[in-house]
């Protein structure tokens, strides 16, 4: 018989980081319907009527506007969905992304 004492192997505790968050940015300009914003605000961002119709003001009077803050992949998905509605219609709407500081 031995007298060997086996003792369990400790796992090291994973610490997991928050992934950094980037908003989506709607730049202004001066073609786009604002109707067509709010439209777009609404289907994309799932903001309500009032809401999207703010932040179509905010980006008209300042030039640009914070819509959303999203997971990188979330907020690049989501400004490029954007982008492209307004493209399919012939408009130059634009939506970039920026990281959180």
């Amino acid at each position: 018989m031995s007298d060997t004492v086996t003792q369990p192997r400790i796992k090291p505790a994973l610490k997991t980081e928050r992934p950094k968050l980037h908003k989506v940015i709607l730049l202004n300009d001066d073609f786009t319907p604002r109707e067509f914003v709010v439209t777009v605000l609404k289907a994309e961002f799932h903001v309500g009527e009032d809401l999207a119709h703010k932040i179509m003001i905010t980006a008209h009077r300042r030039g640009v506007c914070v819509v959303a803050v999203f997971t990188k992949d979330v907020a690049e998905t989501k400004a490029t969905r954007a982008t492209e509605a307004g493209k399919a219609k012939g408009y130059p709407l634009t939506f970039t992304t920026e990281p959180e500081e």
